[in-house]
């Protein structure tokens, strides 16, 4: 009988590979949403509820405007996030110079409402 000095690990390390590959290979996949699924079909079932979007924009020179057409006041601010409720979803665009005072007055609007939704658009370099 022939004895066994050592264990070819090979195999091993090809088969490890071939897993890495394919598990990366499904999350990258999961991650993008690049996966196409059938949904199944229900007659009872109710359209999704999407809630409101909120677009703010906060202008170099500190004015506010909602969806780039109607400037506001943070007032008028505080009482759309009202109606809208705290499922809307407000998307915040600031100019890189506007003054730090005038995000620090909506962030305090939404805190003293309890909203949570909140969207911060930045570039990306």
């Amino acid at each position: 009988m022939k004895r066994i000095d050592s264990i070819n690990v090979i195999p091993f390390i090809d088969i490890m590979l071939v897993l890495l590959v394919m598990v990366l290979t499904t999350a990258t996949f999961v991650k993008t949403g690049l996966i196409p699924v059938d949904l199944p079909e229900a007659k009872g079932a109710s359209a999704e509820h999407k809630p409101s979007e909120l677009k703010l924009t906060i202008k170099k020179d500190g004015s506010l405007w909602i969806d780039e057409k109607t400037q506001v006041s943070l007032e008028q601010f505080e009482q759309k996030v009202l109606q809208g409720g705290k499922e809307m979803t407000v998307v915040l665009y600031s100019d890189k110079e506007a003054a730090f005072q005038n995000f620090v007055g909506v962030m305090d609007v939404l805190k003293r409402l309890g909203h949570e939704q909140l969207y911060i658009v930045t570039d990306k370099k």
